[in-house]
């Protein structure tokens, strides 16, 4: 009996901290995808036939107007039906009316398809958006001080006066207010003396400091130039409320900065200088959601941003059976005026297809092996 319970025990907590928050997340944001061909199919008054969140057997499903909405008991996905998008016609099907014929997806403009097709990752990098501004908005900002917590030896720092504990309050006749202002302003000052103000024992004390160049490592591991002093931070953060105004472009740096870097390691992958064994899948989705959810709630907005985000690259990638890989068949067809022959969509589909099995398989075999690797 008591084997069973915790059995029962294990298993519920398992669907609730982390299947569940897992499907909820990911249900909103396919929701978002599938929303963006969905309106603006309807814009351009294409006749959109299903609406599903999900694949496979129904749970759920109800028409309204012209449209079936549905949801599906396989949560890993979602898909808008539209008439006329097809390949082959269903031989079954009633033969759509000459006015329905003119709403088909396939009789629209190849400008108008891009559209459609491109608006599914446009609304994922607009859910991103929406997120990260509504942290922005509610909690405001977090920044790290400038407050000195150690100085290096016979480091321009050290020659220049700089002690533990200073607060840094100007450089080269700029204001800094975080440790970012810091790293900024000295971006492109190497060998230059430069003037600065910290605040000691609540004294202001003025200081010349000349930084120098020096090696260090990105993200990536990649040997990089940076430009130094000797310091380093004490990680101490403060709350920092912002207006309306300055949380909406807050959000929008965060979400562009998240958008380059997405791209980046999409670039640093090909280079081969990330490895293909830091890719993670649904599991590992799945697990830092749990985890997020189980220390606060609201650490799972910013987290959801950052995978609409990669969702949103994610389908851009000019893969047939991905949406950039439709929207290079229809850029195809806008250049040479006809489309892409039924044959070579389909070949051209299927490898598409293997491509994206292969992937989904190497995501899945690296979720698989962080689960028995043995936590440092």
């Amino acid at each position: 009996m008591e084997i069973i319970t915790g059995f029962f025990q294990d298993t519920g907590h398992i669907l609730l901290y982390y299947i569940l928050p897992f499907v909820v997340v990911l249900g909103i944001m396919i929701f978002f995808h599938e929303l963006g061909h969905f309106l603006v199919a309807k814009y351009f008054n294409v006749k959109v036939l299903k609406f599903a969140l999900g694949f496979g057997p129904k749970i759920v499903g109800k028409v309204m107007g012209e449209t079936e909405y549905s949801i599906r008991w396989i949560p890993l996905g979602g898909f808008v039906k539209m008439l006329g998008e097809d390949t082959e016609e269903d031989e079954d099907a009633p033969r759509p009316s000459p006015q329905d014929e003119k709403r088909a997806f396939n009789n629209q403009h190849p400008l108008k398809r891009i559209a459609i097709v491109a608006a599914g990752p446009v609304f994922n990098l607009l859910l991103a958006l929406f997120l990260f501004c509504g942290v922005y908005i509610v909690s405001g900002d977090l920044i790290r001080t400038a407050e000195v917590g150690n100085v290096v030896e016979d480091s321009p720092a050290s020659r220049a006066g700089i002690i533990k504990g200073d607060i840094i309050t100007s450089m080269d006749g700029k204001a800094v207010k975080s440790w970012d202002d810091l790293a900024d302003i000295l971006l492109s000052k190497a060998a230059q003396p430069l003037s600065i103000t910290v605040q000691r024992q609540g004294e202001p004390v003025e200081l010349t400091v000349t930084p120098e160049e020096a090696t260090g490592t990105n993200e990536f591991g990649e040997e990089i130039k940076t430009v130094q002093i000797g310091i380093e931070s004490t990680y101490n953060y403060v709350k920092v409320e912002l207006s309306p105004l300055q949380a909406i472009s807050q959000g929008a740096e965060e979400t562009w900065m998240w958008i380059k870097l997405t791209c980046l390691v999409v670039v640093k992958l090909l280079e081969g200088v990330v490895s293909v064994k830091t890719l993670g899948g649904p599991i590992m989705i799945g697990q830092l959601t749990g985890q997020l959810a189980q220390e606060d709630i609201s650490y799972l907005i910013p987290f959801m941003g950052i995978i609409s985000i990669n969702l949103g690259i994610l389908n851009l990638f000019p893969i047939p059976i991905l949406d950039g890989g439709l929207i290079l068949f229809l850029i195809i067809e806008l250049i040479t005026g006809k489309p892409l022959s039924l044959r070579k969509r389909e070949m051209a589909q299927k490898i598409g297809f293997s491509l994206l099995i292969a992937l989904m398989i190497l995501v899945f075999y690296n979720d698989i092996l962080r689960m028995f690797q043995p936590t440092p």
